[in-house]
């Protein structure tokens, strides 16, 4: 569960003991020569950037866009070295606090403490939804668990299917980053829709009816908790490092494919750090031993993140194309064609390492090196504006949207597998 002493009003997240960003700017510059490259990478040595695309200074070329948040006390500086060197940029938060406010615009709804699917839940929440569910659906939903967080909070997929369906499945987890809020939200969202639908659309009964979906709506419990508790910027989980004062291991570069490589790093305060040693962490072994439990009939696997409007597919460790990299296009091609059939919105779709940046260590890979064929990662709404800060007032759209896309690939999933 939760821990008890959450803070929360009706329009802020914890109030008495959270990390504030009064001041703190959030910086999206236009590299254009190897010249700007070294200039950023100079200033994260100096003054600590938190880069929010990419997701470290060591991915940053000529020709790219970068976001990035920084300390109010190093804003001057900073914004003068840009000027000085010529680099064009734009500011996206004048004051991070503000936006993380704002992100909680549902007014309405924020004074009731109960679960909704258009406003950002807590864990606690999260966690009487997921029961909620399984006693009020108990045809269609049951809980698995499936291991405890490195703090010691359960880790529970929801089931959905027909109960005595045996089949193909398909395996979806939510929040691996702990500050990619829309993803949680989606998850639930997901799980409403398939229940709800169910007597009502034809399409979904027929999923149901021949396909399990197995969703883990929280990954990364424990930093989640830590956002709505601490720190609102944290990505990575809560195990503290050997030998070092910082915590956390990036779970999506913890998985046993291609560990601690490209796009990885062995220091423990990076916000990309590999942990000490191939699924190290507790969170990663349990989603992993679960999947390997139910290899036979796991046909595809989706992870869901945030942000930059993408579908992803492997690899992410190499620049090498999958054997069925043609066959995994065309299924997000068509998954993109749905999703952006009900408000335009624009995705693009392509391996991971060329699309977005290369990783190591990644789940992706890690469920495609298991013989499933079908593996994606979303990146969800927006491609930066609000970045980590979707504000609530967009969940309905973005889960929408998104739904029609996992209804393609597992329409597409159930018409593939024997």
């Amino acid at each position: 569960m939760g821990l008890p002493w959450i803070c929360f009003s009706a329009f802020t997240v914890c109030l008495a003991s959270c990390l504030k960003f009064h001041g703190h700017k959030v910086i999206q510059v236009q590299l254009e020569t190897e010249e700007h490259v070294k200039l950023i990478k100079s200033m994260d040595k100096t003054f600590n950037l938190d880069f929010w695309r990419p997701d470290s200074s060591s991915r940053i070329a000529p020709k790219m866009t970068v976001d990035f948040h920084i300390h109010a006390n190093h804003t001057e500086t900073i914004l003068h070295l840009l000027k000085q060197n010529t680099v064009h940029y734009e500011v996206l938060f004048h004051d991070l606090q503000a936006g993380i406010e704002a992100q909680l615009d549902n007014s309405r709804l924020r004074k009731s403490q109960k679960h909704k699917y258009n406003k950002y839940n807590d864990w606690d929440t999260i966690t009487d939804w997921a029961s909620k569910m399984a006693s009020e659906h108990s045809d269609l939903v049951s809980l698995i668990d499936i291991g405890n967080t490195y703090e010691g909070r359960p880790m529970t997929v929801l089931r959905v299917g027909q109960s005595n369906a045996e089949g193909p499945a398909i395996f979806m987890d939510c929040g691996i980053h702990a500050r990619e809020w829309i993803s949680p939200a989606f998850c639930q969202w997901f799980v409403r829709e398939l229940v709800s639908g169910y007597s009502k659309n034809e399409e979904i009964k027929k999923l149901l009816t021949n396909l399990t979906f197995y969703i883990l709506p929280v990954l990364n419990i424990d930093g989640y908790v830590y956002t709505w508790t601490e720190d609102r910027m944290w990505r990575k989980n809560r195990s503290p490092a050997e030998d070092s004062d910082c915590f956390g291991t990036d779970l999506n570069r913890n998985f046993n494919v291609s560990w601690c490589d490209i796009g990885s790093s062995d220091e423990p305060c990076t916000e990309i750090y590999c942990g000490k040693s191939a699924q190290s962490e507790e969170e990663t072994k349990n989603v992993a031993n679960f999947i390997l439990s139910h290899l036979k009939s796991i046909k595809a696997y989706i992870s869901i993140h945030a942000f930059s409007q993408m579908i992803l597919y492997p690899y992410s460790y190499t620049y090498e194309l999958a054997p069925n990299s043609k066959e995994l296009g065309e299924i997000s091609k068509g998954a993109i064609s749905e999703l952006s059939s009900l408000y335009k919105t624009k995705y693009v779709y392509g391996p991971s390492a060329s699309t977005i940046y290369p990783t190591s260590g990644s789940s992706d890979d890690w469920a495609y090196s298991q013989g499933i064929q079908y593996s994606f990662t979303f990146e969800l709404r927006d491609t930066g504006k609000r970045g980590f800060l979707l504000p609530e007032s967009q969940i309905r759209a973005t889960c929408k949207e998104t739904t029609l896309a996992i209804k393609y690939i597992a329409n597409y999933v159930l018409s593939h597998s024997s």
